[in-house]
């Protein structure tokens, strides 16, 4: 039965996914959304693992990784930091990433990245990382990140699948057919550099503001099937099956040329 439901939702919403090869005679840059202590690291802050979660896990490696070539290739990388002012509630989320605390600096894995000349830091005070890079001259960060190193290719990892890191697929896929990207071609969501976050709703119902958000099938009536393979993804795929749905391309591989 277990099986059946589970091919069901992936027969309904159906992801299909590219493998993706890299090579630098087409300019491409990595995007890294939210990748912070305060969503990633276990016990970090109120929207942190609880314990130790190999979805999330699993996403810090693969963005290390990637990190890591396109640093050595020197390749752009640009990474969004959520960093939150103490006196600015984003509803319907508790106080998470409050700025200058360790829940918005850059997991242990990828703190070496701070020293790294390719890279681009931003910290970004709301969900979508392109609304978070407009300057109050109206400038944006990120678009003339791409513009000046004539990207055409964007890779984009992080956390979480349905939140963040699809808000700044749409939003950036939206600019680029609006022509704010003269050199952007592509935008290609890595599945296994991705995850979302599980937030129970018996759990979410003891904190204040806090919406449930289960990274698994909820309710009792589907609590059998946490023990099949691919049922802690429930979000994690809804956010990708969005993402195609708004022009992005999804790949469960990536690799690199010589």
């Amino acid at each position: 039965m277990a099986s059946k439901i589970i091919d069901m939702l992936r027969n309904e919403l159906p992801v299909q996914q590219e493998s993706l090869v890299l090579s630098g005679e087409v300019p491409t840059g990595l995007v890294l959304v939210d990748i912070v202590n305060g969503f990633c690291t276990v016990g970090a802050g109120n929207l942190a693992p609880v314990a130790p979660d190999k979805q999330i896990s699993g996403m810090v490696d693969e963005s290390a990784r990637l990190a890591r070539v396109f640093c050595d290739r020197n390749w752009p990388v640009f990474a969004f930091l959520d960093s939150h002012h103490p006196d600015i509630p984003e509803p319907p989320y508790p106080p998470h990433c409050i700025a200058g605390t360790d829940e918005s600096k850059l997991v242990p894995a990828l703190q070496w990245l701070e020293n790294e000349p390719n890279v681009t830091l931003r910290c970004k005070d709301c969900i979508d990382g392109f609304l978070g890079s407009i300057e109050k001259d109206g400038s944006n960060v990120f678009i003339d990140w791409v513009k000046t190193n004539r990207i055409k290719i964007i890779l984009v990892v992080g956390i979480c699948t349905d939140v963040c890191v699809l808000d700044f697929v749409c939003s950036t896929i939206s600019a680029r057919n609006r022509g704010f990207f003269p050199s952007l071609e592509d935008v290609f969501v890595y599945s296994h550099g991705c995850a979302t976050f599980d937030l129970p709703n018996d759990v979410a119902r003891t904190i204040p503001g806090a919406i449930a958000h289960p990274q698994v099938f909820p309710g009792h009536a589907f609590s059998f099937l946490a023990d099949f393979p691919g049922t802690d993804e429930l979000m994690h795929h809804i956010g990708l099956y969005m993402a195609k749905g708004r022009g992005a391309k999804v790949v469960s591989e990536v690799a690199f040329d010589c």
